[in-house]
């Protein structure tokens, strides 16, 4: 892992390093991300498993274009990878197609506003029957569903953010479920691209 790590720090010093060379920085919009975290015991896993709790969700993002993006800046605000396309066409002055189902958040990015996100999905589809999960997450719950299961998933990262307590067949939170299982429905919803157009005559 060590390794892992210096090799990166060290190619992405010679992309840095080259940008500058070339006159480019100013210009150049530069994101440091990654697909997904890491489990070093939390919460009895290692690696990248594939559940959906914090650790593994909660990833580095950290953008710089000087001049357009303000240093210094920190967020709290919620943002998810599929974001990242059509912000870098925005930002890049090209048309976001309709088809992308992300969104442009090139003005949370510069500063303009707070936030844009009140919500994020992550899906895994592991293998037809096991581990097949969609969650939705707004700023303070977490509701997991797991396909074909009565099971689920809800915490409250405030009150809870180390996910101990699973809300799910608490009878004092199943109105609160209801709630976020309308939402997930519709937050899966607008992911839909749109429009569709007609290709051919009806």
């Amino acid at each position: 892992m060590y390794g892992m790590v210096t090799m990166m720090d060290t190619y992405i010093g010679k992309i840095l390093d080259q940008l500058e060379a070339l006159g480019l920085v100013d210009d150049t919009l530069v994101i440091f991300t990654s697909d997904h975290g890491d489990f070093w015991g939390q919460p009895g896993l290692s690696a990248k498993a594939i559940h959906h709790y914090e650790d593994l969700l909660k990833i580095p993002l950290i953008v710089s274009m000087p001049g357009t993006v303000p240093a210094g800046l920190h967020s709290v605000s919620l943002q998810s990878t599929v974001d990242l396309a059509p912000t870098m066409l925005s930002f890049a002055g090209i048309d976001v197609p309709r088809r992308m189902t992300g969104l442009d958040v090139k003005s949370e990015w510069t500063g303009d506003v707070e936030a844009i996100r009140d919500h994020v999905l992550v899906e895994n589809r592991h293998n037809p029957t096991t581990m097949k999960m969609k969650t939705f997450i707004n700023e303070r719950y977490k509701l997991t569903v797991h396909f074909n299961r009565p099971s689920g998933e809800i915490y409250d990262l405030q009150d809870d953010p180390g996910e101990y307590r699973n809300l799910w067949d608490l009878a004092q939170c199943q109105e609160r479920k209801k709630e976020l299982l309308l939402k997930l429905v519709y937050a899966d919803m607008a992911i839909e691209p749109m429009p569709m157009p007609r290709i051919a005559g009806a």
